[in-house]
């Protein structure tokens, strides 16, 4: 074997351990991605199993200022065994979702965001038309729906 074959087989055998690295590393960074993944979908589903809630009361009042609006008033109770913020929590009524409240509050308090087991939670929001619906969605995405509501 001459120099010239034996050169190439050396530069052959250097580009196929480069190329193998570069491919292992880009498969096991891969794997490393999707396990990862993985877990914080697992995490995801144990929240969302150790989430329940409870809307227990939901009162639909009109005119009660003279501005001829629906005034709702809905409590909800923490059931499960995760805690919820208060700010993750969305309200719809008939679909819509409500940005803005008269108050919240966590049993009685309105400046804590941390709505823990067996807490209550009450929001009063208004609307311009009768409301039929009111859905709550609490942070993991578990709800609660009341229908039929009447004021």
């Amino acid at each position: 074997m001459g120099f010239s074959v034996s050169g190439s087989a050396a530069i052959l055998l250097v580009a196929f351990f480069v190329a193998f690295g570069t491919f292992y590393s880009a498969a096991s960074n891969s794997m490393e991605t999707v396990n990862e993944a993985r877990s914080a979908a697992q995490d995801d589903l144990l929240t969302q199993q150790n989430t329940a809630i409870n809307l227990t009361d939901v009162t639909v009042a009109f005119n009660v200022s003279g501005n001829q609006r629906y005034y709702v008033n809905a409590t909800v109770e923490n059931t499960g065994a995760t805690g919820l913020d208060v700010e993750d929590t969305d309200f719809l009524l008939d679909g819509r979702l409500q940005t803005s409240f008269l108050d919240r509050a966590v049993d009685g308090d309105s400046s804590t965001d941390v709505w823990a087991t067996g807490q209550r939670l009450t929001a009063n929001m208004t609307t311009d038309t009768q409301p039929d619906r009111l859905k709550v969605v609490s942070g993991p995405g578990v709800a609660d729906a009341e229908v039929g509501l009447s004021g």
